[in-house]
């Protein structure tokens, strides 16, 4: 099975699981108490962000991150959500983008496209459109976005390179990306490596923080900068890794600070600026 497919089939669970009562931990888990107990998709949203979506936007967050509440939207900016699962970024991003803007999400996953198209009715959201398509090949024309989002999603993609030359081509000139992700900082053994991200992400295949930055200065992206959100401690960890065998305490020097849930900035070079508002 290849990384789309098991992507795919970890994401349509987690949505089926949510539309049928059931909440999820971090990539699809089950929770037998609910979301809070998961430090990974936990405390990522405040409640004044929660009111008004419908509870199965909540549930079905899988993300490590809040990028709506970092991003800086503005009245009547296009926004993308590379991912958007169950729809909760794109909903808070077409509140602040307002009635002028708008706001995509793009996902692959039939079940959680469903679930989002349903959660965009009980919210009552118009100006939101939710595409099927691949990271890796955006279905929207050239520059015709103002920021790209994501939340914890462009790490499961085996081909990173490709999702930022994708994203690159879809900003408009001056555009930004703007996105949560997990990140691991510094070298780390490849069988401990595996085990953590195993953990974080379920299949994810987090990068460096100098490759990410690398990846983006090769896609053509300008002011990149990482700014590490929550530091994933090896307690949060010591029951997944404990089942696996692991001697954790023997484990714990090397990881401890290294795996990191973070938000990353760039701009697409080429934008104007108007004023000292439009350049913040």
């Amino acid at each position: 099975m290849s990384v789309r497919e098991l992507v795919q089939e970890k994401y349509g669970e987690a949505a089926r699981r949510v539309s049928s009562g059931q909440s999820n931990g971090c990539c699809g888990a089950s929770s037998s108490s609910g979301l809070d107990v998961d430090p990974i998709t936990s405390g990522l949203y405040d409640e004044a962000q929660k009111s008004g979506l419908p509870e199965e936007a909540i549930l079905a967050s899988l993300g490590c991150g809040n990028p709506t509440a970092l991003a800086a939207l503005r009245a009547g900016e296009t926004v993308l959500d590379l991912g958007s699962g169950g729809g909760i970024d794109v909903l808070l991003s077409a509140r602040r983008v307002g009635p002028t803007g708008k706001a995509y999400g793009l996902d692959m996953t039939d079940d959680m496209l469903a679930l989002a198209r349903q959660n965009q009715v009980k919210a009552g959201v118009e100006n939101v459109t939710f595409l099927k398509g691949e990271i890796e090949s955006i279905p929207l024309p050239d520059a015709s976005v103002d920021v790209i989002i994501s939340n914890c999603v462009i790490n499961l993609s085996a081909d990173k390179d490709r999702v930022l030359r994708e994203a690159f081509r879809v900003l408009k000139p001056g555009g930004r990306f703007a996105v949560s992700d997990v990140v691991v900082r510094g070298e780390i053994p490849q069988e401990i490596r595996d085990h953590m991200l195993l953990w974080v992400g379920c299949i994810a295949g987090a990068l460096q923080d100098s490759d990410y930055v690398a990846k983006l200065a090769k896609a053509g992206f300008e002011s990149i900068a990482i700014e590490p959100t929550r530091v994933y401690d090896i307690e949060d960890a010591r029951a997944f890794l404990s089942a696996e065998g692991i001697d954790v305490d023997a484990m714990a020097p090397l990881v401890e600070g290294k795996f990191m849930g973070a938000f990353i900035r760039a701009v697409k070079p080429g934008g104007a600026c108007c004023g000292p508002s439009c350049c913040s």
